[in-house]
């Protein structure tokens, strides 16, 4: 799967569209089977519906619009490295610190040590991306780093850049922070989703890993809040 998606990643145009289609598709057919046995009424199942359509579709538009010709690699790999990173590091952390759970009552193997974890991660991953961009080893643009100082997601200056006199480190924290947060509260979001609907995963087309859901949860919360926020920018 990671040679699939690496392989779409790096070839992009119609390759990166289709591949981000499929899994989309995929992603809210589950969502649909979820909400069909955890939500009674033609009213409720047609909302939950509807959620979904919004929800998916902010987030494969997101991963489009991160990676179209105005873009090099670099945003859309920033983006998925700090996700991944969210992941690794939550699962290490918590497996060795273990500690008070989150909410057991929705997913028993989440700790408050975990998410620290996965936020040390978070934002280890973004000051190593913006460090490299500093030194200029990457570009956010294909017209290089003069463009990247006037802006990278449309008009604000991104995670790249120090806000002002904020040093750079408390820049990416303070990302890796929301980063993390949204990850691991798009997992427990599809926990509770699975749960309600009584099911141990979203679905079994990826044999022995669930389903597409269970895979781009704390991806597509992340995608879905930056959409939210690059839409609703001060401008």
């Amino acid at each position: 799967m990671v040679a699939v998606a690496g392989a779409a990643l790096w070839l992009g145009g119609a390759v990166w569209i289709a591949f981000v289609c499929a899994i989309s598709v995929g992603v809210l057919y589950e969502w649909i089977r979820l909400a069909r046995r955890a939500v009674a009424g033609p009213g409720g199942r047609a909302a939950w519906n509807f959620a979904g359509m919004l929800y998916v579709g902010v987030g494969a538009a997101m991963l489009l619009f991160l990676h179209n010709d105005a873009f090099t690699l670099a945003p859309v790999m920033t983006l998925l490295a700090a996700v991944i990173a969210v992941d690794v590091g939550a699962y290490f952390t918590g497996r060795t610190l273990r500690g008070p759970k989150i909410a057991p009552s929705i997913s028993p193997s989440k700790t408050w040590s975990g998410l620290l974890g996965g936020v040390i991660g978070a934002t280890l991953a973004l000051f190593t991306a913006a460090r490299l961009w500093q030194e200029g080893a990457i570009w956010l643009t294909p017209r290089g780093a003069a463009a990247d100082a006037v802006s990278c997601f449309g008009t604000q200056p991104c995670w790249y850049a120090t806000a002002g006199a904020v040093p750079l480190f408390a820049t990416c924290l303070m990302t890796g922070i929301l980063v993390a947060v949204c990850a691991q509260a798009g997992d427990f979001f599809e926990s509770w989703m699975k749960r309600r609907a009584g099911l141990k995963d979203s679905g079994n087309l990826i044999p022995g890993h669930g389903g597409f859901f269970d895979r781009a949860d704390g991806l597509l919360a992340v995608l879905f809040v930056l959409g939210l926020m690059i839409l609703f920018q001060p401008r």
